[in-house]
């Protein structure tokens, strides 16, 4: 039986943005309308590591006060977002989902932080992370049964987002973190081209994989809240001076042709749940010939090899301080990816490095024909249980290349529990991915009254 913990909707992070600017609304009335529907349903979902409510009013009142004084507000202002727990925060803790960061108070917020409360959005808490947003299950349950996964690692800020805690979250992604519990709670999940969005104050994994994930119910609030984010940081040697992405408004913009797709069932499909692949195919025949299998070349194949050699190395050098200083507070799980990761040879990590541009170079060939890719997102419905997480195999092409992607609630499986349909675009274009993903969802989706 699925648990009826998924509440009406809260207004959108641009809706309410819009009223609190306008001041049909205050950022106030929208905090504890977040707080109630925590206290009503916290218990069960369990999405929060560390709450104030008393502080979140507080920063609710302060942005309240500031529109009054008739400045000029910020595109999320006295919007409350929710952040992942592996993201630094000056005012509150930041645990990384680990005994041996109990306590830890950052010096200084994260740079997506203080680019979030410049836009005047109110950090209303921290989500909980798995272990060290690895694959060790923290205590967050689905909000649509709460005795199965809510993915992870980003489990907090998808849950969160699902059960209308919050218009909107923030979490990461170094294989599946975003991508995953987005399809499994059932709400859009965004991960950004590699870079888009700076990860300085943010847990390091794996720098040549890590990236900043969000949460939202629609496409267009995903674009408001990463392009508040966005944008170089000389302190992150992945980003690069660019001109502002302005991904909400494309996404909000009608294509200029109706876009073609590709389905790329990938070198895993046969792991995909039956619900899965009917799923899938049924869309291809609804969009009919503007969408078109398309294999990978063989090469593809190896991805799944050399994205573990790039984390697992990763691991190694960024998480091995947890292992020297308390290996005994690691689960097994962690322990063995890090001591899989000091086994990994230079050359090997070198020639890793290597094929992601060549796998990039034949996606540019199908993105030269094609909007986006149509591949799915998870292997199906959240799977039952609390002691894992879900297997990520279909994101870890994609994180591996770097492009940007986003998961879509478009389908339901055979328990009545949402799959995400994912959308692929080329790196750099992720507006419009996220133009091609709303296109796509109303053409799905009757709009709600």
């Amino acid at each position: 039986m699925v648990d009826q913990m998924v509440t009406e909707r809260l207004p959108g992070a641009a809706e309410a943005a819009a009223a609190i600017a306008e001041g049909s609304l205050r950022s106030e009335e929208l905090v504890r309308a977040c707080l109630e529907r925590i206290e009503a349903s916290e218990e069960a979902v369990q999405a929060w590591t560390f709450l104030d409510p008393d502080y979140a009013l507080k920063q609710a009142r302060e942005r309240d006060a500031f529109r009054g004084s008739g400045r000029p507000v910020g595109p999320l202002h006295g919007v409350p977002v929710g952040l992942k727990d592996i993201i630094d925060t000056a005012d509150m803790p930041t645990e990384n989902g680990t005994a041996l960061d109990a306590g830890r108070r950052p010096r200084e917020d994260a740079t997506m932080v203080a680019r979030l409360r410049a836009a005047g959005a109110v950090v209303l808490g921290k989500t909980v992370s798995t272990e060290l947003a690895f694959y060790g299950p923290g205590k967050t349950r689905n909000p649509h049964d709460t005795s199965r996964t809510p993915g992870g690692s980003s489990s907090g800020s998808a849950a969160a987002v699902a059960a209308g805690h919050v218009p909107v979250a923030v979490g990461s992604q170094t294989n599946g973190s975003t991508i995953r519990p987005a399809s499994f709670c059932g709400v859009v999940g965004f991960k950004p081209s590699h870079g888009l969005i700076p990860r300085t104050g943010m847990l390091t994994q794996a720098p040549l994989l890590d990236a900043v994930g969000i949460f939202a119910n629609s496409v267009e609030d995903a674009g408001l809240l990463a392009d508040a984010m966005a944008g170089h940081d000389p302190a992150d040697g992945e980003t690069f001076p660019l001109a502002h992405p302005q991904l909400q408004r494309t996404a909000g913009a009608a294509p200029p042709v109706k876009p073609a797709f590709a389905l790329v069932k990938g070198p895993t499909w046969d792991a995909a749940a039956a619900d899965t692949r009917e799923g899938l195919e049924e869309l291809q025949g609804f969009l009919g010939d503007a969408c078109d299998e398309v294999p990978l070349p063989s090469a593809f194949e190896r991805a799944h090899e050399l994205h573990r050699v790039l984390m697992m190395a990763g691991f190694a050098k960024n998480l091995s301080s947890y292992y020297e200083r308390g290996a005994s507070h690691l689960s097994a799980v962690m322990r063995a990816a890090i001591e899989e990761g000091r086994r990994v040879l230079a050359v090997d990590h070198a020639l890793a490095e290597e094929w992601r541009a060549v796998l990039n170079a034949g996606l540019e060939e199908i993105f030269e024909r094609y909007d986006a890719v149509i591949t799915p997102a998870a292997i199906g419905e959240a799977p039952e249980g609390l002691s894992a997480t879900g297997d990520p195999t279909f994101c870890t092409l994609w994180t591996f290349c770097g492009t940007p992607a986003v998961s879509l609630p478009l389908l339901q499986g055979s328990a009545g529990l949402p799959i995400g349909v994912q959308l692929v675009g080329p790196r750099g274009d992720d507006a419009r991915l996220l133009r091609t993903a709303r296109w796509l969802t109303e053409q799905l989706v009757e709009p709600r009254e």
